[in-house]
């Protein structure tokens, strides 16, 4: 009977400690999974705010300067792509076309900021100087925001990786989380010409 009871209780020891491990590991997982939506979030935001600025700041070129149309065209037609994309962040697809549609957004903007640069009557008006020293803060909020997701994308990844969380993240359904990436080429510095 002693050992019997003995059994029993070793038994209902082990599903405790079991279950408890379970509830940890699995709330853990959550926990990281819900702060790699909230980085993103925070990335989303302040592409947002890019966004916003940008939208003011082609309303100030607009009302400024009489400038090649074809940019304001590329401009606008690359701010709808940007806001058109939803991302998953589940899905590499979907974010890498989030990122292509944000590049080809800044690069277009850049060309913009090129021509108004060219318009001395913009350049020196306040609104205009004032546009530009935000678009660099956000720039840089951008720059922080995706350092952000990655370090939390890290932690996750590490989470479902590292035991025994990965027995629990296989059961669960959790799976690693792509990085937030550069493009290709941004490694190699850029060509300055002066000419």
């Amino acid at each position: 009977m002693k050992t019997r009871n003995i059994v029993i209780i070793a038994i209902l020891a082990l599903i405790v400690i079991l279950g408890g491990c379970t509830y940890n590991s699995y709330n853990g997982l959550v926990r990281n999974d819900q702060n790699v939506q909230n980085a993103w979030s925070n990335v989303e935001t302040n592409y947002q705010r890019r966004t916003d600025l940008y939208n003011s700041v082609i309303k100030v070129v607009q009302g400024s300067a009489n400038f090649e149309k074809s940019t304001l065209t590329d401009v606008i037609a690359a701010r709808s792509k940007a806001t058109s994309i939803s991302v998953n962040i589940n899905d590499p697809a979907t974010l890498k076309a989030y990122e292509q549609a944000q590049s080809q957004f800044q690069g277009s903007f850049s060309k913009l900021m090129a021509v108004a640069e060219a318009y001395p009557n913009l350049k020196t008006t306040q609104a205009f100087q004032d546009f530009q020293v935000q678009i660099e803060g956000t720039e840089n909020r951008i720059n922080i925001a995706r350092q952000d997701f990655n370090n939390t994308v890290n932690s996750y990844n590490l989470s479902v990786r590292t035991f025994p969380g990965n027995i629990f993240a296989g059961m669960f359904g959790f799976k690693t989380r792509d990085y937030f990436q550069a493009k290709a080429g941004t490694d190699s510095p850029p060509d300055i010409n002066f000419k």
